[in-house]
C-alpha cells in the first residue's frame, strides 16, 4: 500500500524534506526527477500526463528476503496486518512494483529516495537522505543501488543494495516517475516500513563474524544461559532473549534514538551504538529500561531472580516509557544482550567469578580488618563481587587498530560514571589482556575486574601503621565463562582476558598495567616471615539448602621441638552476591596449643536452624578465619565465599511436542527443607505462551517431597525451542529449570517418545 501525492510526506520536515529531496537529485544529475510543487498546489496537478508511469503496489516478498537475510523470524515480519520488512545492510533485498501498465526503460524515468524515520533534519550529507535512479545495472560510484532483475507484464523485480556502513534504523521509501522527456511527474509514498539492521554475514560490516556457529549462537539464538553463583558452586540459569518477539526492535531502536540520542550519522557505527545501548540500558542518569535494586526490599516491583527474560521488561518499557522495576547484572546484561542481537550486533553475556569493583582505578581491592578480624565496612570502598555479568559484543575496531578487534565488553549495570553516563565499554578484550589499560572505553576498569591484587590490612587505630596482613594474586577472575555455541554447555574463556595466574607473562602484564595506573601507591608494612605453622582454611562443598555445612581450620606444626599457642577467631556471614556482608549467622573464638609434628583441626558446624532466618540474596555466604601465633607477630587470615544450592525444576513432557497441537507437561520442585514448604507457585515461558503463566502447586509439600503442577502449551512453529520456569514459595525462592524441546510438524507426530524425560540444569 501508499499513498500518491507530491506535496505531503510521510515522514517529519513536510514540505522542506521535498525541497532537500529535489535538490539531493539535482546534485545527482537525475534528470527524470520532477521539478519541485510550489506550496498550495493540488493533488490533481500531480500527473499531468496520461501515460505517465503510476505505482498501484509494492510487494515486500517478505518469504524471499526473511530466509536470504535471516530475519524470517522478526514478529515485524510475521504480522498478518501491516508487515514492515527487516533486512540487514550491505546486502540486496527483492522488492516486486506492480505498475498501471508495462515499464519501459527507454522513456520512463524512476528514482527512488530513502531516508531515516523520525529524523528531523535529513541530509544526504550525514547519511540520512539517499536518493538513486532505477538503473539496470550497479554503478559502483553509488553507495545505494536499485537495480532492474526482471520485468513481466506491468510487475517489476527489483533488487535494492544498500551500503555496509548504512545508518541502522527504521527507513521509509518513496518512488517518483516521469516521463524523462516530460515534466509530468507521479510520487508513491510506501507505508511499509524498511528495518535496516547490522549484517554479521556481510564481510564488508563492521560486525562481520567468520565463525557460522558463533553467528547462530550471538545472533540467532533467542535462548542462553548466564552462569550465576560463586565460583565453586557455579549455577547456570536460563534466560529467555526473544529478541525476534513483539515490541522489541522497535523499543531497541527507542533507546538508541530517543532515549541515547545517539546522533543520525553514528548511528551506522557498532562501537557508539553498543556504548549508547550500555547507558540507555540502566535508567540512574536518562530513565532507561530497567532500575537496578540490590537491596532486599523490592515492593513496587519484581524480584531480579524472578525475571525469566528480557521480553517482558522491554515490552514494558515500550509501553510505559518508564524504567522497569528490578534488576541486577544478569539482568542488565540478559536486556542487553537482546538489544544488540535485535538490531544484527553478536552478543554473549559473560560471567566472570570473583570479580573486582575498584572504586579507585588502583588496579587492588583493599579490605581493612579489625582486632577481631571483621572487615571495617565504613573504610572498604572496594568491593570483590561472587560473580558480575556483563555483554561482549563482536566487531573491528577501526578507532584502535586491527588487533584490538573482535570481542569487546560492555556492561549496562551501572557502577561507575564513564563520560558522565552509567556506563561500560566497550572495551577491548584483546587490549584487556595485554594491560593496555589507557585503550578507550573503560579497559582499566574491566582489567581491575578480572585481573586485581586483593589486599588485605590490618587496622589498629588512626595512630598506628596499616600491616600487611596477606597478598592475594589470585582471588580475582577465578573464572569467566559464556554460554558455548550450539549447546547448553559452558565455555571457559578465562584465558582471552588474562594470562594463566602463576606466569611470567600474567605479573608482567600486571606491572605494565600498574605503570600506567594514576593511583598507584606504594605498601610499606610487611607480614612478618613465619613458616613453622601450616594453616589450611577450608570449605566443606556441595551443600543443599536446608542441610547443614561445616568451616574447618587445620594447622600442622611443622616444628620439631616447638610448641604453639594460637587463638582463632571464625565467623560465617551472609553475603549478597555484590560482597556486601549482612548480618553474622555464627562465630565462635578458640585457643589451641598445638604440639611439635601435631595437625588440629577446628570445625565450625553451622545449621539450618542457624542460617535460615538469615539468609539472604542466593544463599551465598562469606567465611573468614584469623588465626593469630602468639608470642609471635605472625597473624593468619583467609576469606572465602560459598553457595549452598537449590533443588532443580523437573519438566516432564507428557506429551510430544508437534506444531499448532496442545502439548501437556508436567512439573515439579523437590522440598529439600527440613519444614513443609506451602503456596509454591510455578511461573513459566516458552513457545506459544503470550505471558508468563502461572502454575499453582497443589497442596503443602512435607519435607522430601515434591511440589507439582500441570500445564499445557501451544508450539507455533518447528524446531528448537526452550521452556523455562521459575519457583518461588514463602520458605524458597529463586530455583529455576528449563528444558530444551524439538517442535515437530504434524506429520511426525509419533516422533517423540512419550515417556522423553529431558534433563534440566
Amino acid at each position: 500500500m501508499g499513498r500518491m501525492n507530491f506535496s505531503e510526506r510521510c515522514c517529519p520536515g513536510g514540505f522542506s524534506f521535498f525541497r532537500a529531496k529535489w535538490k539531493l537529485n539535482a546534485d545527482l544529475q537525475l534528470q527524470h526527477m520532477p521539478k519541485p510543487k510550489e506550496a498550495g498546489d493540488s493533488e490533481n496537478d500531480v500527473i499531468d500526463d496520461p501515460d505517465i508511469l503510476i505505482i498501484r503496489n509494492i510487494d515486500a516478498c517478505i518469504k524471499i528476503n526473511g530466509p536470504f537475510h535471516h530475519t524470517t523470524r522478526y514478529d515485524l515480519m510475521e504480522r498478518d496486518y501491516y508487515p514492515q520488512l527487516v533486512v540487514r545492510r550491505g546486502q540486496s533485498f527483492q522488492l516486486d512494483i506492480t505498475l498501471n501498465r508495462p515499464y519501459d526503460v527507454t522513456k520512463d524515468g524512476v528514482s527512488f529516495i530513502f531516508f531515516v524515520d523520525g529524523e528531523e533534519r535529513l541530509s544526504h550529507g550525514n547519511g540520512s537522505l539517499v536518493a538513486v535512479p532505477l538503473l539496470t545495472k550497479t554503478d559502483k560510484n553509488l553507495s545505494w543501488n536499485v537495480i532492474l532483475d526482471k520485468a513481466e507484464g506491468c510487475i517489476i523485480s527489483i533488487q535494492i543494495t544498500t551500503p555496509p556502513d548504512a545508518i541502522v534504523g527504521k527507513w521509509c521509501m518513496e518512488v517518483d516517475t516521469k516521463l524523462i522527456n516530460d515534466s509530468g511527474a507521479f510520487s508513491y509514498s510506501w507505508e511499509t516500513g524498511i528495518y535496516l539492521l547490522f549484517n554479521p554475514w556481510c564481510v564488508y560490516d563492521q560486525v562481520y563474524l567468520k565463525s557460522s556457529e558463533w553467528r547462530e549462537e550471538t545472533v540467532l539464538n533467542d535462548t542462553g544461559l548466564i552462569w550465576r553463583g560463586t565460583y565453586n558452586r557455579l549455577r547456570p540459569v536460563i534466560w529467555k532473549y526473544n529478541q525476534f518477539d513483539k515490541d522489541i526492535l522497535e523499543c531497541s531502536l527507542y533507546l538508541i534514538n530517543v532515549v541515547a540520542k545517539i546522533k543520525v550519522k553514528l548511528r551506522s557505527d557498532p562501537v557508539m551504538i553498543t556504548r549508547a545501548l550500555a547507558a540507555a540500558v540502566n535508567s540512574p542518569d536518562d530513565n532507561g529500561a530497567v532500575m537496578g535494586n540490590w537491596s532486599t526490599d523490592h515492593s513496587g516491583g519484581t524480584p531480579p531472580t524472578k525475571w525469566l527474560g528480557s521480553r517482558e521488561i522491554l515490552q514494558e518499557y515500550y509501553k510505559k516509557k518508564k524504567p522497569v522495576k528490578y534488576g541486577q547484572c544478569w539482568v542488565f546484561a540478559g536486556v542487553l544482550a537482546t538489544a544488540c542481537r535485535a538490531i544484527g550486533i553478536p552478543a554473549r553475556t559473560v560471567t566472570n567469578y570473583s570479580s573486582a569493583h575498584d572504586t579507585q582505578n588502583s588496579l587492588t581491592v583493599d579490605y581493612f580488618l579489625n582486632e577481631d578480624g571483621s572487615i571495617m565496612e565504613e573504610m572498604v570502598s572496594d568491593s570483590v563481587w561472587n560473580f558480575h555479568v556483563w555483554n561482549e559484543v563482536f566487531m573491528d575496531r577501526p578507532d584502535l587498530g586491527s588487533q584490538y578487534g573482535g570481542w569487546q565488553a560492555i556492561d549496562a549495570t551501572p557502577q561507575e560514571l564513564s563520560a558522565d553516563k552509567y556506563r561500560c565499554g566497550p572495551a577491548s578484550v584483546a587490549a584487556v589482556k595485554q594491560g593496555e589499560i589507557s585503550r578507550p572505553y573503560d579497559t582499566n576498569f574491566l582489567y581491575s575486574e578480572v585481573n586485581a591484587d586483593k589486599i588485605f590490612w590490618k587496622y589498629s587505630g588512626p595512630t598506628q601503621p596499616l600491616k600487611l596482613l596477606d597478598k592475594d594474586t589470585y582471588g580475582i577472575g577465578k573464572l569467566i565463562c559464556t554460554k558455548a555455541p550450539g549447546s547448553f554447555d559452558r565455555e571457559d574463556i578465562t584465558y582471552n582476558y588474562k594470562f594463566q595466574e602463576t606466569t611470567n607473562e600474567e605479573r608482567s602484564i600486571m606491572l605494565r598495567a600498574l605503570r600506567q595506573s594514576e593511583n598507584l601507591f606504594s605498601r610499606y608494612y610487611l607480614n612478618e616471615d613465619f613458616n613453622d605453622v601450616y594453616f589450611d582454611f577450608k570449605l566443606i562443598d556441595d551443600v543443599k539448602i536446608g542441610q547443614p555445612f561445616n568451616v574447618v581450620l587445620n594447622m600442622k606444626n611443622r616444628s620439631k621441638t616447638e610448641e604453639y599457642r594460637i587463638s582463632v577467631k571464625i565467623r560465617v556471614e551472609v553475603v549478597n552476591y555484590t560482597g556486601k556482608v549482612g548480618d553474622n549467622v555464627k562465630q565462635e573464638k578458640y585457643i589451641i596449643t598445638v604440639k611439635p609434628k601435631e595437625t588440629h583441626e577446628i570445625k565450625l558446624e553451622v545449621t539450618y536452624e542457624d542460617y535460615a532466618k538469615r539468609v539472604i540474596d542466593q544463599c551465598a555466604f562469606n567465611a573468614v578465619c584469623l588465626a593469630r601465633v602468639e608470642d609471635t607477630n605472625f597473624e593468619y587470615v583467609a576469606q572465602d565465599d560459598f553457595r549452598i544450592r537449590k533443588p532443580d525444576i523437573k519438566i516432564k513432557l507428557k506429551t510430544p511436542p508437534i506444531e499448532d497441537t496442545e502439548t501437556y507437561v508436567d512439573i515439579s520442585v523437590e522440598n529439600p527443607l527440613p519444614i513443609a514448604i506451602k503456596k509454591g507457585v510455578f511461573t513459566v515461558e516458552g513457545p506459544g505462551i503470550e505471558d508468563k503463566l502461572k502454575v499453582f502447586a497443589k497442596e503443602s509439600v512435607p519435607p522430601g517431597g515434591r511440589a507439582k503442577g500441570e500445564f499445557k502449551f501451544t508450539p507455533p512453529r518447528i524446531g528448537r525451542h526452550t521452556i523455562a520456569a521459575k519457583f518461588v514459595c514463602k520458605q524458597m525462592d529463586d530455583v529455576d529449570g528449563f528444558i530444551s524441546i524439538m517442535v515437530e510438524p504434524k506429520k511426525y507426530i509419533n516422533a517423540l517418545d512419550n515417556d522423553v524425560d529431558i534433563e534440566t540444569i
